[in-house]
């Protein structure tokens, strides 16, 4: 129980860390979205406006993370009997669309009018413009190194695990190579005079946020639709379960995780014979103690006892998740 209370509280103090994180890039990014939207409008730039959209998404898709952050967390109820674990991935995944639609779409957009129409910036549009995307390069750096600090607290990559820090490190760290195209494609046009080249910024920033809306809305999907546990947390039960001196064999295993850090265990597993059923009942509760104690991702614990063969074991309906099993 103990440990169980720690994980508890260090998930807490985790998501905590994942919230102030969540509202720095969240205030950085509507500061900066007010800065670059009245500079491309008094600049007529088409690269700006693009980043102004870019950085309205980010903005809207940082409240639906905080909404992931505090809704995830709610208890199990009797129509979640699961929890609401999978929230997080939800609200991820629509931050993803946020991304595509607002940020990735309305760059094409920009671009292609740029290309289209033309686009006429005066010196003082220009200065203006690169004043704007200097400090928006400053705050998203200070975002995005604060996300990066917190990735590493919680272990490195293994802190990406989290859908809402890993969604803000990728807006952050795409907001940054944004601006950096955005300010190269202003530059060329003021030297060249051709605006091809901030209308080749837009759609390249463009194409960046496809691309991450996609490997995020990628992840996400994976994750909604019954994502499997880590293999070595798999690896960790499967070993377990078979060093149980009442366990003859483990027949099948089945994971899948119910939130960031809980996964559903169900285990198809051939019991010595001779046990009697008020045994086997004792058996099967102490063999869910310890797999929840030695591996505290395993939330929600089911075993099925079978004592057919091992083939035939694997090949019917509740080993192969056609039925539930007892």
């Amino acid at each position: 129980m103990s440990g169980t209370t720690s994980d508890k509280h260090s998930e807490k103090k985790s998501d905590r860390r994942t919230r102030v994180t969540v509202l720095v890039a969240l205030t950085a990014n509507l500061v900066i979205a007010v800065a670059k939207a009245v500079g491309g409008l008094v600049a007529g730039s088409p690269a700006l406006l693009s980043e102004a959209a870019h950085s309205v998404a980010d903005s809207l898709n940082e409240v639906f993370l905080l909404a992931a952050l505090r809704r995830s967390r709610r208890p199990a109820d009797e129509r979640h009997p699961f929890g609401y674990g999978k929230e997080r991935f939800f609200w991820s995944l629509l931050a993803a669309v946020g991304i595509f639609v607002m940020g990735g779409c309305f760059s094409f957009f920009q671009g292609f009018e740029a290309l289209r129409n033309g686009a006429e910036e005066k010196l003082s549009g220009y200065a203006a413009g690169l004043i704007v995307l200097g400090v928006a390069f400053v705050a998203e750096g200070v975002s995005l190194l604060r996300a990066l600090h917190q990735v590493r607290r919680q272990g490195g990559k293994g802190g990406l695990r989290d859908p809402a820090l890993r969604t803000v490190v990728a807006e952050d760290g795409t907001a940054v190579l944004g601006v950096t195209l955005a300010a190269v494609g202003m530059v060329l046009h003021m030297v060249t005079g051709q605006v091809v080249w901030e209308a080749s910024a837009s759609l390249a920033i463009g194409a960046l946020l496809v691309y991450v809306a996609y490997t995020l809305g990628r992840e996400a999907r994976d994750q909604l639709i019954g994502e499997a546990a880590d293999t070595a947390a798999a690896d960790r039960i499967r070993d377990l379960l078979a060093e149980q001196p009442e366990i003859d064999s483990v027949e099948a295993l089945f994971t899948m995780k119910t939130g960031l850090d809980t996964a559903l265990v169900a285990a198809r597993v051939d019991l010595m014979p001779g046990l009697d059923s008020e045994r086997v009942e004792e058996v099967a509760v102490r063999i869910k103690r310890t797999v929840s104690d030695t591996v505290p991702e395993a939330d929600q614990i089911f075993l099925d006892i079978t004592d057919r063969p091992a083939g035939e074991a694997r090949e019917s309906p509740a080993a192969t998740g056609e039925r539930g099993g007892a």
